[in-house]
């Protein structure tokens, strides 16, 4: 498991981590999240912007199994500024997963609320009582047993994505919490040996994050990691499928002009 710096700049650093990173903190050792995932960038990558596990905090969290874009915080006032704009639903979140079957119709939104599933402590589930939850939905390509599926929450509620998925009947390929049967009557060896994954294909592909008091506007990407771009491979789908996502390279994109200081899309030399 490699994470890889997106971005950095004086105020923030953006993370691609790798699935398999838990992001589960405690007020008992509340770096210990960020410790793992700066433990999982390669060493020349830490010393060279400087990173250790109290001088940044986590803007937001990503599930254990999700892959994906990861903000991090270097100062108490670019934290306050960044979780305010993810609390106001101001940041631009896009995800890829890849899904039993085919969504209905092939673009728009699930908004079911969602709860704490009371049998089961480690699951949410739909529930009238619940929390608001709205997940906007685009298939970008279906293949066979499964499809390529765009998706844009607009609340930030636990599991969310994977709940709204599951209960629209097409749960994320290898989510073993929400998916039901693993391989859902796959016979074909090949394809059963693809569709065979250790973690739901569940990728944080792109952020935008708006301007706040302390931070610059930004756009980045995280590139898919190899197990999701390989199943899509053995799949037959094709990269144009989900390039245009802007995930297929990684990086940044600059939408204003930076005010509070110089970023570097790479380590200082």
């Amino acid at each position: 498991m490699v994470a890889r710096i997106l971005f950095a700049h004086e105020r923030l650093v953006v993370v691609a981590k790798p699935a398999g990173v838990s992001l589960d903190t405690s007020r008992r050792d509340p770096h210990r999240a960020v410790a793992r995932l700066l433990a999982a960038l390669p060493a020349d990558e830490r010393a060279g912007y400087g990173l250790v596990a109290e001088s940044v905090q986590l803007v937001h969290r990503l599930d254990v199994g999700t892959s994906g874009v990861v903000v991090l915080a270097r100062d108490e006032e670019s934290h306050r500024d960044l979780v305010a704009a993810f609390a106001q639903r101001l940041v631009g979140k896009t995800y890829l997963a890849l899904v039993w079957g085919c969504p209905r119709p092939r673009q728009g939104q699930w908004t079911a609320p969602l709860a704490p599933d009371r049998t089961d402590r480690r699951r949410m589930t739909v529930a009238a009582e619940g929390r608001p939850a709205t997940t906007r939905y685009r298939v970008l390509h279906r293949a066979r047993y499964v499809s390529l599926v765009a998706l844009e929450p607009s609340t930030g509620r636990t599991h969310q994505l994977r709940v709204h998925l599951s209960h629209a009947g097409h749960p994320i390929v290898g989510d073993d919490l929400y998916g039901g049967p693993r391989h859902r009557g796959v016979k074909e060896a090949t394809l059963r040996q693809a569709l065979t994954l250790a973690r739901p294909l569940l990728h944080a592909a792109r952020l935008h994050l708006p301007r706040t008091p302390s931070t610059p506007e930004l756009v980045v990407t995280a590139p898919l990691p190899e197990d999701f771009a390989t199943t899509l491979a053995a799949l037959g789908v094709p990269a144009a499928a989900w390039e245009g996502t802007d995930a297929a390279d990684g990086g940044y994109n600059e939408e204003r002009r930076y005010e509070h200081g110089h970023a570097h899309p790479h380590p200082p030399r």
